[in-house]
This record gives C-alpha cells, structure tokens and sequence, in this order.
C-alpha cells in the first residue's frame, strides 16, 4: 500500500553456500535503519530462535560480511497502519538504546501477511537474568552494578523523553546488559509513543509490578513521568533481590503500594485521575523513607539509595525527578569517581558523552553530570586526534552557557566518503569514527569546537 509507505521486498531468497557447516545464508534487501531510504543487500547467517510472545519472534543471526551477531525482530505488519515501533527506533541513536541496524519485509504462510523484521544489535543478556543469577545465588548485585545500570536507564530516559516520547514498558528483561562491560540498552519499543499533549492514551499499559498508579487509576491523560515510576520500581528490585510492588491484579498491586507509600491523600489522587477522588481506600498512614528501609530494604543499603527510590515512587507524577536530575543524583557520585573501576578490571561504560539533546531538559545540570576529568579527557582526546591525522581545531567563543555540544565527524576513514556516522553500516566505520563530546569551559561559558578532516577538505565538524 503506497499511502501507507509499506512494500513487499520480493527479492528476500535462501541458499546453501559450500561453508564448512553448511549453513543457510538469507540474502535481503534491507533498509539502513538510519539515514534516507536506500535498500542494500544484507546476508545472514545462523539463524536461531531466541525469545517469542504476543509481538512475534525474536531470532538471533550472524551478519556474513562482518560476522557480528544481530538479532531479529520479526512481527506482524497491519497493512492500514504504519508501525509506531519501525518510526520510534529510526529517530533514536544513543549509546543507551539498542541500535536499529536494518529493517526489512518479508510474506508470511498465510496470503497477504506481512512482517516486520528489525534487525538490530544484539546484547547477550539482561537485568532480569543477572539479578536472577544472583538472587538464586542468594547474594546482593554489587552495588555499582546497579548504579552503573539505573544510570545507564536514566540516560536512556532522559534521551528519549526529550524527544516527548515515553517507552511504557520499563522493567528488567528489557534492559539489555553486556555483562563484561557493564554497557546498558533499552529495548523493546513496542508500547512506547510520542505523547501529546491533550490526547488520550491507553491506560492499560506497561507490565505488572512496573505500572505506575495513575495507571492503575485508568488515567489517560498521563506523561513520561510513567517510565520514572517503572524505573524506580527495577531500582527497588535490585535492591531488593525481589518486585517490591507484587500483585495479581490492579487493586492487589495498589495495596502493596499503600503498604509502603500509605493511602493516597486527596490531592494526590486528584492529580493521578480526578475521577477517583471519592475513591474509599484503606487509611494506612505513611511512613518516612527511613523507616520503610528498615522493614523494606537489606540491611547496608546506601542511604542514598533509599532517598533516590524515595524521588521516583511519589503518587504524583509531578513530584517526581527526572531522568536527568536522576542522573545528577548523590547515590550516582561514585561513577563520576576518576579513578573506577568495575569489578572484573575494565574500565568503566562511557558515562558522560552527554548530547545537546540529551541536556536539553535541563542544560544547568552539565556540571554535575560530566565531572572534571571527564572534560579534560575529551580535551585530550581531541588534542591527541588532532596530531596524529592533522586535523586543525578552532575555538570559537559561544554566549551560551551551559551548553554543550556534540561533535561528530562526516568523514569515513574507511569508506574514504563523506556521511554520517549513523549511516555507513557495511564499514563498520560507526566504531571507527569519530563522536567527540568537547566542551572548553572559558569564563563561564562552553566553547564550541570546530573540525575539518585533512583529507577532505570542506567538510566541518557538526555542532
């Protein structure tokens, strides 16, 4: 259906190549999941069954030209509609949030079906398992670990909110976890939305234990406070080595939340759903942050902790942080250390290559988030990139404080062609460009730092 923009690619075939294990190779024409719609051939091979539900299938495969594991998202496409999922994930690039490589159309047994297939970068565990692990093992998650998690979640947040879109499914198993690296990304978009302001939503969203209460109250009218909600409820859990807020049903979920927040006062229900204001609940008076930790909480859980969870799970959405001011929070700080290191040796994840976007919400904050070192670091890193491929860098002084911005080269060192980072996939020069957050504090203000490649002239550095 052209109205619709979706189409058929006919072209999708399957051979056997002479390889030393026979496998099947799946030749596609795929489209870059970034960047103007071009069709490429994609190959892949090794294809294996690696998760299902109601949304469809998820495979695992292996690219051919590159050998890097992907996995596969397939569902099925309702003709009438564009899927929300497919135009979600090609606004979204952040090291937080698992990267849409390609997408393709494929038919189905049945005639007229069509699926969706979303290839895209595959990370080999999740929080739900690792917390499991451990659980089962009856010991505590390190607690950097799940700073280095819910941080890592928070960035992802704030990322996506200040695009207005709100994920609506935040819970363990779609945490996506490198577990040498510590590296996070959100997955599974598809719940979330672009909210807009004055049009209704479906109150019968997100998974149990992670729902927020306004949900549970059939609000409509709700906002991205939501994911906060469910992102405190994972913080809780890790914490806990269990859901803190387990139920069966909608009203068995609010008695648990009563039992640790209390009963709702008026004005707090009034701001979850107005029409629930002559509600009757059960009087059970609230309690300090401090002694809930005590009944709710292990023993030497970082008071930090608790005051972090205590800013997320409020009634009224309003009330509660941000993911940017999460990120600025105190139980953070040990992240923002110089010197730290994970438990396994390695280095930490990259924590502070914070985008203008990302900052966008609220850019004062750029001082708490990207520590001192971190600056100097990206100064070095520039100076060192500027001796060793003779690029020439020019400061230039900006009347804008507090802001920072991102510097991305348009040249492929590989490919030896001008484009954006996010668009050559087959090159791999994603990894071997360059994406520098450079920030020059002078006066008060940052400088914005401009770059041209040597080896081809004219093209800028982009601000």
């Amino acid at each position: 259906n052209p109205q619709n923009r979706i189409f058929m690619v006919h072209c999708t075939f399957s051979l056997s190549l002479g390889d030393k294990d026979g496998s099947k190779v799946t030749t596609v024409a795929a489209t870059p999941g970034q960047g103007p719609d071009r069709p490429q051939e994609v190959s892949y091979t090794d294809t294996k069954v690696i998760g299902n539900g109601s949304f469809g299938v998820v495979y695992q495969a292996k690219l051919c030209d590159t050998g890097e594991l992907v996995a596969i998202k397939k569902v099925l496409q309702d003709k009438r509609f564009k899927n929300r999922e497919l135009q979600i994930m090609r606004k979204l690039d952040h090291c937080n949030i698992v990267h849409l490589r390609y997408f393709f159309y494929s038919s189905g047994d049945k005639k007229d079906e069509v699926y969706l297939n979303l290839v895209m970068d595959y990370v080999p565990e999740n929080v739900y398992r690792v917390a499991r692990h451990y659980s089962r093992a009856k010991q505590n998650l390190p607690m950097v670990y799940v700073k280095l998690y819910m941080y890592q979640l928070f960035r992802s947040l704030a990322y996506i909110h200040s695009y207005g879109i709100c994920h609506r499914d935040i819970k363990p198993q779609n945490l996506l976890l490198d577990p040498e690296t510590a590296v996070l990304k959100l997955c599974d978009f598809g719940s979330a939305k672009q909210l807009a302001r004055g049009e209704p939503n479906v109150s019968y969203i997100c998974s149990r234990y992670y729902r927020a209460p306004e949900l549970i109250f059939g609000a409509t009218d709700y906002t991205s406070s939501i994911d906060i909600w469910s992102a405190g409820c994972v913080l809780a859990e890790l914490l806990l080595g269990q859901p803190i807020f387990p139920g069966d049903s909608g009203v068995d979920q609010l008695v648990e939340i009563i039992k640790v927040l209390g009963t709702p006062t008026r004005e707090q229900i009034r701001q979850m759903n107005p029409n629930y204001t002559e509600f009757k609940f059960p009087q059970i008076k609230a309690h300090p942050w401090t002694k809930v930790s005590v009944s709710v909480f292990r023993p030497r859980t970082p008071p930090e902790a608790i005051a972090l969870c205590s800013r997320l799970l409020e009634y009224t959405p309003t009330a509660r942080l941000t993911p940017l001011e999460a990120c600025a929070h105190t139980f953070f700080d040990e992240l923002r250390e110089p010197n730290l290191k994970l438990p396994n040796g390695r280095e930490r994840p990259v924590l502070f290559n914070f985008s203008t976007q990302e900052l966008s919400s609220n850019s004062s904050l750029a001082s708490v988030l990207i520590p001192a070192h971190a600056q100097n670091q990206a100064e070095n890193s520039s100076q060192s990139a500027s001796a060793a491929t003779g690029q020439f860098f020019t400061h230039k002084p900006l009347d804008c404080p507090h802001q920072l911005f991102l510097i991305t080269f348009s040249y492929c060192s590989r490919c030896q062609q001008r484009r954006s980072w996010s668009e050559c996939q087959r090159c791999l020069c994603r990894s071997q460009s360059f994406n520098l957050n450079h920030i020059h504090p002078s006066m008060g203000h940052f400088n914005l730092l401009l770059i041209s490649h040597a080896h081809s002239p004219g093209v800028k550095g982009r601000g």
